[in-house]
C-alpha cells in the first residue's frame, strides 16, 4: 500500500487541522505535500515547518512578505487564486483535499480534475453551485470524488462497492440525511424572531467554523448537503431526504428499493471521514474513540419542522430546478448570515432574504462555470438590497 501525497487547501481550518492530524497519525498511508489558507500566516507558517512541506500557498496577497520571513527559504510560496490552482495542478500529488470556505476553492477544484487528481471535497460550494459541472468532469477524467463531509461521507461508505452507478441508482430509494436540529430544534416559532447570535454559535454537538454553525442553526446547512448529495450520488432531489438526529451518531442512512436501511454510525469526530476519503477503499485502524453502545443509552430521530425552518424547502426548490439557482441560494445565504453577524437583520430575516433573492434572480442553465460565477456575483448584489 503507497503513501498517498495530498495537497490541503484550507489547512489552517477545522477541516484542515483535523487533516494534519489525520496524515500524523497514518504517515504510512497519508503524506502532505502542499498546504494553504487564506489569511492565518502563522498558524499556516506553523503547519510548514510541522510537515515540512516545501509548496504552500497564500489566497491575500498582502500576506505574502509576512509569511515569507516566517518560513523557511526553501520552501516555494504560491500566491492569490494562481497560486491555488498551481498547487491543486502540484506534479506528485494525488490527491487534493478542498476545505476553502467560500468560491475560491471552485477554480482548483476544476485544475485538480484536469491534472487528473483525485479530489477530496469539504467545501460546499462545489457542489452546490457546480455539482452538475463537477461530477461531468471526474467522470471524463476518470478520477474520483470522495465526499468529506460527515454526513456524504457516510452515504458514501453505505453505497461502497455496489456496482455501477446506474445499477446502484435504481437500487435507492431514499438517501436521508441526518441533522442535528442545532441549537433551535425545540423553540418555539414565535420565538425564533428574538434569537441572538451568541446563541446562534452554540451547536449542541460539533465544534465548527462561525458560517456553518450558523447555517446549521437554520437548516441551511442541511439544505445545501442535500443539493450536494442530489449530485454526489446522481439522484433526483424528490430522492433526497432529512431526518433529525439530536446525538450526531447515525451521520446519515441509505434506504434502498426493498426496504432495507443501511447507515453509518460513529462518535462526532471529522478526522473518521477524512480518514476514510483518504484511504479509501482501504480502512486502516486508529486510535479515535470508538463508540459504545451501552453508554449511548438512547437514538432519537424526528421530523425536522419545516414550517418553522423554510430552508430545507428552499433548497429543495433550488436543488430541482438546478442551474444557476443552487449558486444563487448558496451566494444569499452568505450575504443574509455576514449581515446577521454584524446585526443588521434578525434570524429569521435570512431565510426571508435568501427566498427574495431566489424569486428576483433571473434563471440559466449554467452550462459553464463562469456562468455559475456570475449568478452568485449577482445573487449576492441582490440580496444586499433586501436587506
Amino acid at each position: 500500500m503507497s503513501v498517498k501525497k495530498v495537497v490541503l487547501l484550507g489547512s489552517t481550518g477545522s477541516i484542515g487541522t483535523s487533516t494534519l492530524r489525520v496524515a500524523s497519525e497514518i504517515p504510512e498511508r497519508m503524506e502532505i505535500v502542499g498546504l494553504a489558507a487564506a489569511n492565518s500566516v502563522t498558524a499556516l507558517a506553523q503547519q510548514v515547518k510541522d510537515t515540512g512541506v516545501k509548496h504552500v500557498g497564500i489566497y491575500n496577497p498582502e500576506k505574502e512578505a509576512e509569511l515569507r520571513v516566517l518560513i523557511p527559504a526553501d520552501v516555494q510560496v504560491h500566491v492569490g487564486l494562481e497560486g491555488l490552482i498551481e498547487l491543486a495542478r502540484l506534479e506528485g500529488a494525488d490527491m487534493v483535499l478542498v476545505a476553502i470556505v467560500g468560491i475560491a476553492g471552485l477554480h482548483p477544484a476544476f485544475a485538480a480534475i484536469a491534472a487528473g487528481k483525485d479530489l477530496a471535497v469539504a467545501s460546499k460550494e462545489i457542489l452546490v453551485m457546480a455539482g452538475e459541472l463537477v461530477m461531468r468532469a471526474a467522470r471524463e477524467k476518470g478520477v474520483n470524488i470522495l465526499p468529506v463531509d460527515s454526513e456524504h461521507n457516510a452515504i458514501f461508505q453505505c453505497l461502497d462497492n455496489r456496482g455501477s452507478s446506474e445499477a446502484q441508482n435504481d437500487e435507492i430509494s431514499r438517501l436521508i440525511l441526518t441533522a442535528s436540529g442545532g441549537p433551535f430544534r425545540m423553540m418555539p416559532i414565535e420565538e425564533l424572531e428574538s434569537v441572538k447570535l451568541e446563541q446562534a454559535l452554540k451547536h449542541p454537538t460539533w465544534e465548527m467554523g462561525r458560517k456553518i454553525t450558523i447555517d446549521s442553526a437554520t437548516l441551511f446547512n442541511k439544505g445545501l448537503e442535500m443539493i450536494e448529495a442530489r449530485w454526489l450520488f446522481d439522484v433526483e432531489m424528490d430522492r433526497v431526504d432529512v431526518i433529525v438526529h439530536p446525538q450526531s451518531i447515525v451521520h446519515s442512512m441509505v434506504e434502498f428499493i426493498d426496504g432495507s436501511i443501511l447507515a453509518q454510525l460513529s462518535t462526532t469526530d471529522m478526522c473518521f471521514p477524512i480518514q476514510y476519503a483518504v484511504t479509501y477503499p482501504d480502512r486502516l485502524a486508529n486510535d479515535l474513540k470508538p463508540l459504545n453502545f451501552s453508554e449511548l443509552g438512547k437514538l432519537e430521530f424526528e421530523a425536522p419542522r419545516r414550517d418553522a425552518f423554510p430552508a430545507i424547502d428552499l433548497a429543495v426548490r433550488a436543488g430541482t430546478k438546478g442551474g444557476t439557482l443552487p449558486a444563487v441560494l448558496n451566494a444569499a445565504n452568505e450575504v443574509a448570515v455576514d449581515a446577521f453577524v454584524e446585526g443588521k437583520i434578525g434570524f429569521t430575516d435570512i431565510w426571508q432574504v435568501v427566498e427574495q433573492t431566489m424569486d428576483a434572480h433571473e434563471w440559466n442553465a449554467g452550462e459553464t462555470l463562469e456562468s455559475l460565477i456570475a449568478a452568485d456575483e449577482d445573487a449576492r448584489v441582490l440580496a444586499v438590497g433586501f436587506l
